[in-house]
């Protein structure tokens, strides 16, 4: 077996797509197809087993898109990314500004050579691989800036090799710790994901998750009593037991506005 063989995967919940995009990779001789997923959490699993040198990833796929995939990902097993995706102006600038390959449907045979020969390249030196998934992460960000998506009703999360999906509804409390957010369900489950909170904040309703102080927001259909404490602080209390301090600007937010008959 040639051991200089791209190995590649591909992600798309449409078969169409998928289908047409596998032929004309299976067309190159000098590229080999590791796995096809029709849906986020199968790519990340298919990308963990397989370790491809590229994946080729849809950008809009249900509950787990083309950009949570990447951040799904365990760290160590990024491959590099090229998004596939219809026109979309936002993505196209997001990416032509962080110069991330991406490929339009219908993907055309020339731009695919393009961006394989161009995996090829960063495969063969380390630094332009790790500045190329570092644009990725960059590209992310500037796109859901950009575009403000629509508020989520499910938050994918990784349990050891499972993908589950939390929906927010169940969520009572999200609070940053470090580089992380632990999410507390109702029933106090807890699961961590990579996400600053400003972000995450950006995708939910305002009018359910209200801000408790710089690293924390509680589901407001949760909070059963506000308790004052020394120097003009609070402590939340959540319908599952869970208690969360309450900064003195945001307690006074939550009087004025919240909890006032």
């Amino acid at each position: 077996m040639n051991s200089n063989l791209l190995r590649v995967v591909i992600a798309d919940d449409e078969r169409p797509a998928r289908s047409f995009l596998a032929a004309m990779l299976r067309s190159f001789e000098d590229v080999k197809l590791v796995g096809e997923a029709d849906n986020g959490a199968d790519a990340i699993e298919i990308i963990e087993q397989e370790k491809p040198d590229l994946a080729l990833l849809d950008l809009q796929m249900p509950e787990i898109d083309g950009l949570s995939v990447v951040r799904l990902l365990k760290k160590g097993r990024m491959p590099l990314v090229a998004f596939v995706t219809a026109y979309d102006e936002y993505a196209l600038r997001a990416f032509e500004l962080n110069a991330v390959d991406y490929l339009l449907k219908p993907v055309d045979r020339v731009r695919l050579r393009d961006a394989l020969n161009r995996a090829q390249e960063r495969l063969e030196r380390a630094d332009l691989r790790l500045e190329a998934v570092a644009r990725v992460d960059a590209a992310a960000a500037s796109y859901e800036e950009a575009t403000r998506p629509a508020l989520l009703e499910r938050i994918p999360v990784r349990v050891k090799d499972e993908i589950l999906i939390v929906p927010v509804k169940e969520i009572a409390s999200i609070v940053a710790e470090g580089e992380i957010l632990r999410l507390t369900t109702t029933n106090n489950e807890t699961y961590t994901i990579a996400y600053r909170l400003k972000d995450l904040e950006l995708r939910l309703d305002a009018t359910q998750f209200v801000r408790l102080g710089r690293g924390a927001l509680a589901n407001l259909e949760m909070l059963r009593r506000v308790s004052p404490m020394p120097g003009g602080t609070y402590v939340a209390t959540l319908s599952n037991g869970q208690q969360l301090n309450i900064s003195r600007l945001q307690g006074r937010v939550l009087r004025e506005h919240l909890l006032k008959l």
